[in-house]
């Protein structure tokens, strides 16, 4: 197999194109992405530029890849502060992709990232599968149009598509990004590192977590999947943990002690805090789990998880 990897130079990106490049199947493995990939990641090319470059696009494309997997993305947090360009590049992006992939002699297989946002406020059951999304942010938006957008393109025929709703993932090294979500890798990474980290919302915020190495697995899982066994709706719940603020707060002290819970002030922010809680509190995932993507065993394991890491 060929495939090619928008916006692979990210986090999950990088995690996601070195296990591909690893396996005997996969012949080559590129990444479109708008920074490089610094240090390279062995056996991928890296082809720098945006997606609303259409030469950039055809050129990523012309070996016909047999898979495209769509990361690329503006978060949340940004998104909500320029409106405009979220659509630009979350939206008009995916257009252009699936329109340049609609030239493709033959349709890839295509997994498109979306997320819990997509879910808003309490409607019965908060989020699933077959739950109606109800993006309450200019994120979610987009993310549930993306979805609709990869249904479609399906459905002409022009990719085998599969789409992965990724709960907040947690614990993201580096530094704070502009995702609304990134208080919840800080919330343990800086004090687990002996820093202090500031959570934005108050600590009854529920918050659906996942591990890397799920989300990433959930991802290639998805990849590998027969299209057939999804039908015409092709979005899923990836396997996530429902927590909240109060929990995430224990299990630091349970891991890093007194002295790590004692780094972290709870100073809600209202423009962050009005995104977060929109989110939902419960998550259906059975079906993923039914179709066998990869599932963590509790938050506590995802944070020891990364201390090994």
């Amino acid at each position: 197999m060929r495939v090619l990897v928008t916006g692979g130079a990210g986090f999950l990106g990088r995690r996601l194109t070195a296990r591909l490049a690893a396996r005997g199947d996969i012949e080559r493995v590129i990444v479109l992405d708008v920074v490089d990939a610094d240090p390279a990641i062995p056996g991928v090319e890296v082809r720098v530029g945006a997606l609303g470059d259409r030469d950039v696009v055809a050129q990523a494309l012309a070996d016909a890849p047999d898979v495209v997997v769509h990361l690329a993305s503006m978060v949340s947090a940004a998104a909500e502060v320029d409106p405009a360009r979220a659509m630009e590049v979350n939206v008009g992006g995916l257009v252009g992709l699936l329109g340049a992939v609609a030239d493709l002699p033959s349709a890839p297989r295509f997994v498109f990232a979306s997320s819990v946002a997509v879910f808003g406020p309490p409607l019965g059951l908060d989020a699933g599968d077959a739950v109606k999304p109800t993006p309450r942010s200019v994120y979610g938006t987009t993310k549930a149009i993306g979805e609709l957008l990869v249904d479609d393109a399906t459905r002409r025929g022009i990719v085998d598509g599969r789409t992965a709703r990724l709960p907040t993932v947690i614990v993201r090294p580096g530094a704070p990004n502009a995702a609304a979500s990134s208080f919840a890798s800080g919330l343990f990474r800086e004090p687990l590192a002996g820093r202090a980290s500031t959570v934005p919302v108050g600590e009854r915020t529920a918050v659906v977590v996942i591990g890397p190495e799920a989300a990433v697995g959930g991802l290639e899982a998805l990849i590998d999947l027969d299209g057939e066994r999804l039908g015409p709706d092709r979005a899923v719940c990836l396997p996530g943990v429902e927590t909240d603020v109060a929990r995430m707060l224990d299990v630091l002290r349970e891991v890093g002690g007194d002295e790590a819970r004692a780094l972290v002030t709870v100073d809600p922010d209202p423009a962050i805090e009005a995104i977060v809680t929109s989110w939902p509190r419960t998550w259906d995932d059975h079906r993923a789990r039914a179709l066998g993507l990869p599932a963590d065993g509790s938050l506590r394991s995802i944070v020891e998880a990364h201390l090994t890491t």
